[in-house]
């Protein structure tokens, strides 16, 4: 019998590196009705197991899931299963973590589409803010497969028409700055990610993204420890890496530990 995860377990994984690889298997109707799927999912066929596992990243956990935690689910987990994989089923399947308060996103955006190998995006080289957190919100919120390249300002456009690659964070493109907000922002909002501590995130990106450092008092932090990180790594794919730590925990703060301080002298246990 397959292993089973809570709703709730499944949620405070949100937003971390040691996430399970979420996979929806609901039925292409039951998909595409909803609209909405569990954040950080992506979409394949309960029936075809066989076909899309060898694509995936090797030795991950996975967790399926589809509407109800029902049969079809059981016969995707029994399937990854038999051929070796560590896999568990979402208890209650959408519905219960819906239920349960957990952060969904759309099914589909511009040049995403969750039931293939993964998104590729581009944007400009020697990132700062912007351009790790939103590499860092979409493997985290959108597309757990994505990949990134970073190229000089002027050829972002040229590597995107010629790639296909999505273009972000540059002038003129759908992902970029709007009015007040930053890229981060903007795909918050294409993407409807409806998620309370993800919202304090963003309030602390914006202010650093955008030298306002008011917005939320941990902004001039982030703001020195991206500036840092990016003084002393010109790798730009190891500094991507390096930061998604950095949201990672910025992320579970907003999470888990907003309401917590921390002082000396220590208080006895």
């Amino acid at each position: 019998m397959p292993r089973r995860i809570s709703p709730h377990d499944l949620i405070a994984l949100t937003g971390i590196g040691r996430r399970p690889l979420v996979v929806d298997v609901r039925r292409p109707p039951a998909f595409e009705e909803s609209g909405r799927r569990i954040a950080g999912s992506i979409w394949r066929d309960h029936m075809a197991v066989s076909q899309w596992l060898p694509e995936l990243p090797h030795d991950l956990q996975v967790v399926v899931y589809c509407a109800h935690g029902h049969n079809v689910s059981e016969i995707a987990a029994a399937e990854l299963a038999a051929a070796g994989a560590d896999v568990a089923m979402l208890h209650g399947g959408f519905s219960a973590y819906v239920e349960a308060g957990g952060p969904t996103v759309a099914n589909e955006g511009e040049g995403v589409d969750v039931s293939g190998p993964g998104s590729a995006w581009v944007t400009r080289e020697r990132p700062k803010i912007d351009r790790i957190a939103c590499p860092w919100l979409i493997r985290r919120f959108i597309d757990p497969l994505a990949q990134f390249r970073f190229v000089a300002a002027e050829w972002v456009r040229d590597v995107a028409e010629e790639t296909g690659a999505i273009p972000f964070d540059v002038e003129g493109v759908r992902y970029s700055h709007r009015g007040d907000g930053c890229t981060f922002d903007a795909l918050i909002e294409d993407f409807h990610i409806d998620d309370l501590p993800l919202s304090h995130l963003a309030a602390i990106v914006r202010g650093a993204d955008t030298a306002r450092p008011d917005l939320a008092p941990q902004a001039s932090g982030l703001l020195a420890l991206s500036l840092g990180l990016s003084a002393i790594e010109n790798d730009d794919l190891a500094q991507l890496e390096t930061g998604m730590i950095f949201y990672d925990a910025l992320y579970g703060w907003c999470r888990h530990a907003r309401e917590q301080t921390h002082n000396w002298p220590a208080k006895s246990a």
